[in-house]
């Protein structure tokens, strides 16, 4: 599914500022992205969104080429940050148009913090909120964010899993609540009636 955007803008900088948290994710300060991720990096917050169609079936994307943390690998539906001074009611939404080209009524889930290197090149350090929806639009991926889409089974993601540890991003698969959580507990959720 290369439902890719030909006119799609430039929608992530290295210099916009994230927001600095406590292990409470109470604010403590900004920070530029990239500094955000450099060596160990600091700890920001950051939300991670699973889009379920009405199938039940989850959209994965493949993170850009260009991408400066896990490229080229398979991540969930929309993963970023808020920018300092935006709430998430607002960096949600405006990173799923600026993304995928659509909206949803998410819900929010949890949040959890995580710590994870990619080699040299920097890590993730966020602090996450976690949210579901539902979503039967045609996304159109912005290619500097995503090089390609797909929808995936319960079946099918628990057999990439089980088999695949090469092309997974830490973005769905980082702690004890990863994709267990995400598919036998969210996953099911996707289907009850009104669900979001």
């Amino acid at each position: 599914m290369n439902n890719l955007s030909n006119a799609a803008p430039t929608v992530s900088f290295d210099s916009e500022e994230l927001i600095l948290v406590n292990p409470d994710d109470v604010e403590i300060g900004v920070m530029r992205k990239d500094r955000c991720h450099d060596g160990d990096g600091q700890l920001h917050r950051a939300f991670s969104v699973f889009l379920f169609n009405a199938a039940g079936e989850v959209l994965l994307q493949k993170r850009a080429d260009g991408k400066r943390l896990w490229p080229g690998f398979w991540s969930n539906s929309c993963c970023s940050h808020p920018r300092a001074g935006e709430t998430m009611d607002e960096a949600v939404p405006r990173r799923l148009e600026q993304e995928l080209g659509v909206s949803a009524e998410l819900s929010f889930v949890y949040k959890f913090s995580y710590h994870a290197r990619f080699g040299a090149i920097g890590s993730e350090h966020e602090l996450c909120w976690v949210f579901v929806g539902r979503c039967d639009d045609t996304p159109a991926a912005n290619p500097h964010e995503i090089a390609e889409l797909r929808y995936a089974t319960v079946a099918e993601m628990d057999a990439l899993i089980r088999t695949d540890n090469e092309t997974r991003s830490v973005y769905w698969t980082v702690g004890t609540s990863g994709p267990a959580f995400y598919y036998n507990i969210v996953g099911n959720r996707s289907q009850e009636p009104g669900f979001a």
